[in-house]
């Protein structure tokens, strides 16, 4: 049980700034996640020997109830014996008397340091489960800034090989000026293009006009 406490006490007074900042120079979550493992690994012992700690200590309470049931009513008895005459019992009921006191005296000693143990089982869980919390929230704004410097680096990539440029922040200015580099291209060849079909289009009607011209002429000239 001194071992099992001892290892929580560890783990609750782990430093998950630390954890946290050996994790993020390793770009890795190996370091977050096997604290967590350990403790949630020994939140499970600990719950299992909070559980047992507080059966005993139930056993032994009710244990010594009884003890001191039967010594108050021997202590009665002692009395009345005694009030009766009867030496002879009232001896046998005190030597009685002692010997269930004693054991009532034993098992209440013994119920006082399992409430005390079960007191402090329950303590610790409390602040290891806490900690769970606590190192589960690290956890995800850890892997959010290991996503973020991904995303950074891969942008980085990007822009080194857009235009050479080194830094963050210059490359999405960079990789925004080539994609407003590209709108404003595909913008102009949209205007070509529809240039070149209003040319087209007007091309044909002037066509047909110079050819309906012409053979009004020839009706004219009687060349039909």
């Amino acid at each position: 049980m001194a071992s099992l406490l001892e290892r929580v006490r560890t783990l609750i007074s782990a430093n998950l700034n630390y954890i946290v900042s050996q994790a993020l120079k390793a770009n890795s979550m190996a370091v977050v996640d096997e604290y967590i493992r350990k403790v949630e690994d020994n939140l499970d012992a600990l719950e299992d020997a909070a559980a047992t700690v507080g059966g005993e200590a139930r056993t032994i309470k009710r244990k010594f109830q009884e003890f001191e049931e039967q010594a108050e009513e021997l202590d009665r008895n002692i009395d009345l014996f005694l009030s009766q005459g009867k030496e002879d019992l009232a001896s046998a009921a005190q030597y009685r008397y002692n010997t269930v006191k004693r054991l009532a005296d034993t098992y209440g000693e013994q119920h006082k340091s399992q409430e005390e143990e079960y007191r402090k089982l329950l303590a610790a869980k409390l602040k290891l489960e806490a900690k769970l919390t606590e190192a589960k929230r690290e956890r995800t704004e850890l892997q959010a800034m290991l996503d973020l410097a991904k995303s950074k680096e891969l942008t980085h990539r990007v822009v080194e090989g857009v235009g050479g440029v080194t830094t963050s922040e210059a490359g999405i200015n960079e990789i925004r000026d080539e994609i407003q580099r590209r709108l404003d291209k595909a913008t102009a060849q949209g205007e070509i293009d529809a240039k070149r079909l209003d040319n087209q289009m007007a091309e044909a009607l002037e066509k047909d006009m110079i050819d309906s011209q012409l053979a009004q002429r020839k009706a004219r000239l009687g060349l039909e």
